[in-house]
C-alpha cells in the first residue's frame, strides 16, 4: 500500500523541484503543498518541521527537511 506523502515547497525552490521530480520518477504520489501562498500550510509546516525551509516532506509522519535522497529512500522503501 503506498504511504502518505506530503511534499511542503514553494515553485521557485530548486530542491523542491528535483525532489517532486525523484518522487515521480519512482511513481510515489504525494500531496503537493505550495506554502507560499498559503499562510496556514506554512504554519503546519513549521510546527511539523520546526523550521521555515523547503523543502520539507511527510512520510506517514516522519519529517524530512531538505531533499536527502537517501533518507527518502529508504523511508519509503524505493
Amino acid at each position: 500500500m503506498a504511504k502518505s506523502v506530503k511534499v511542503y515547497s514553494t515553485p521557485s525552490c530548486p530542491w523542491c523541484i528535483r525532489l517532486k521530480q525523484f518522487l515521480k520518477e519512482n511513481n510515489i504520489e504525494f500531496q503537493n503543498i505550495d506554502v507560499s501562498s498559503n499562510q496556514a500550510a506554512v504554519d503546519e509546516m513549521v510546527q511539523k518541521s520546526g523550521q521555515m525551509g523547503v523543502p520539507v516532506l511527510d512520510i506517514e509522519g516522519q519529517i524530512i527537511v531538505g531533499f536527502d535522497k537517501e533518507k527518502i529512500k529508504s523511508t519509503l522503501g524505493v
